[in-house]
């Protein structure tokens, strides 16, 4: 069974940046999809980014330009990079490997935008 680990989350000024880690452990982290996807206050959790086993990478319109999601085979680590965020971006943001309905979670990181 896989285990995620995240880091990097915070309080971060409107137009600031800030860099999510997640280590995936217990598995063979490179076949794996893995993903980042975020849940605010009072709202559904919502599909961030993605990235492929081949590096292949889709994002959410609202973050297209601003986030990066990329991925470290030989770390076992996914990032989400992100840049000029913005208040609506506040929430808990989780690593997903294996998809969003058979797949492993993080337990969540809170990125909270605000001045």
């Amino acid at each position: 069974q896989e285990q995620l680990g995240q880091s990097g989350g915070g309080l971060v000024q409107p137009g600031g940046s800030r860099r999510l880690y997640c280590v995936v452990s217990g598995t063979i982290f490179s076949l794996y999809a893995l993903a980042w996807y975020r849940q605010a206050p009072g709202k559904q959790r919502e599909l961030v980014a993605g990235i492929s086993p081949g590096g292949n990478t889709n994002y959410a319109d609202s973050v297209k330009g601003r986030f990066t999601i990329s991925r470290d085979n030989a770390k076992n680590t996914v990032y989400l990079q992100m840049n000029n965020l913005k208040p609506e971006d506040t929430g808990v943001y989780y690593c997903n490997a294996g998809g969003p309905a058979m797949g492993s979670w993080g337990q969540g990181t809170q990125v909270t935008v605000s001045s």
